[in-house]
């Protein structure tokens, strides 16, 4: 019997070990995958700390780190100024998306009205063109709105996507119904129902839409230097491109810029990732 306990016992050590050599080698590879992905990042981001001599070497760490590049370019860029520009833009155009995507939502998901099925299909159907294809009318309408050379023209043709509605939607058909009617016996009003029942169930699709539109509206480029005149309101991206056209040959400034802007994008990507896959993950399965 002891030889038998002894046998069992190396069985077990031996599949414990098999499991962690597995684990091992699983997270060594995983390693390498995230290393090869994130070098050029890591490389940039070094690329910040080298003077000029030694700006385009491949190397990883440099001898004498320097802050010029980043005082070069908060010096050139009136940084303050584009931040400004940059947060007003993303701010107000994601809460914006986020409060009539809701609302258009709502009816879509909560109530039977004739034409619904047809005026769902047709919003998804937008989907399929591409965003280009609206410039030239998008443009027009802020010229006849006398919106050129202002923050309204860059917000308002953005202000709600197509993807936002689909998203919330399939998150309010999540929702149970029974307190929908329960709300409405209380004598609850349909904009009493949504804001105090809706909104809070669906707060992890909300989260999501937050990060989608940060990144999106924090990094645009074309419309804003379509729309926007004065290089003083310009945002972030485009403010970048403007300072790779003057310091074409300061690489350095051009790669502490782009750190800067995107300190912020990870920064809301932390916050509001705990919601992300599973909101995600259920408008999917939706």
């Amino acid at each position: 019997m002891s030889n038998d306990f002894e046998t069992a016992f190396k069985s077990r050590n031996k599949k414990i070990r098999k499991q962690m050599l597995s684990k091992v080698l699983l997270y060594i590879f995983f390693i390498v995958i995230c290393a090869f992905f994130a070098g050029p990042f890591l490389w940039l981001l070094s690329t910040t700390f080298k003077s000029g001599e030694n700006i385009y070497s491949m190397n990883l760490f440099t001898a004498h780190p320097t802050l010029t590049n980043y005082i070069g370019v908060i010096d050139f860029m009136n940084l303050p100024r584009i931040l400004y520009n940059t947060t007003f833009i993303t701010v107000a155009g994601t809460v914006l998306d986020i409060i009539l995507a809701a609302l258009c939502a709502y009816p879509l998901a909560c109530m039977n009205f004739k034409g619904k099925g047809f005026i769902f299909g047709a919003l998804t159907s937008t989907m399929i063109i591409p965003a280009a294809a609206g410039m030239i009318v998008n443009y027009l309408t802020v010229q006849k709105l006398q919106l050129v050379d202002k923050f309204g023209g860059v917000i308002i043709p953005g202000a709600v996507s197509v993807f936002s509605i689909i998203l919330l939607r399939q998150a309010y058909l999540g929702i149970p119904r029974e307190l929908i009617e329960a709300a409405k016996i209380d004598g609850a009003s349909e904009l009493k129902t949504w804001r105090k029942i809706m909104l809070p169930g669906v707060m992890p699709a909300i989260s999501t839409l937050v990060i989608f539109n940060f990144i999106s509206k924090w990094n645009a480029f074309l419309w804003p230097i379509i729309v926007l005149q004065d290089p003083q309101k310009y945002p972030l991206a485009t403010a970048l491109k403007y300072l790779g056209g003057q310091f074409n040959y300061k690489f350095g400034y051009v790669a502490a810029g782009t750190v800067i802007s995107i300190i912020p994008v990870i920064i809301v990507f932390l916050l509001f990732q705990k919601n992300y896959i599973n909101a995600v993950s259920g408008a999917i399965k939706g």
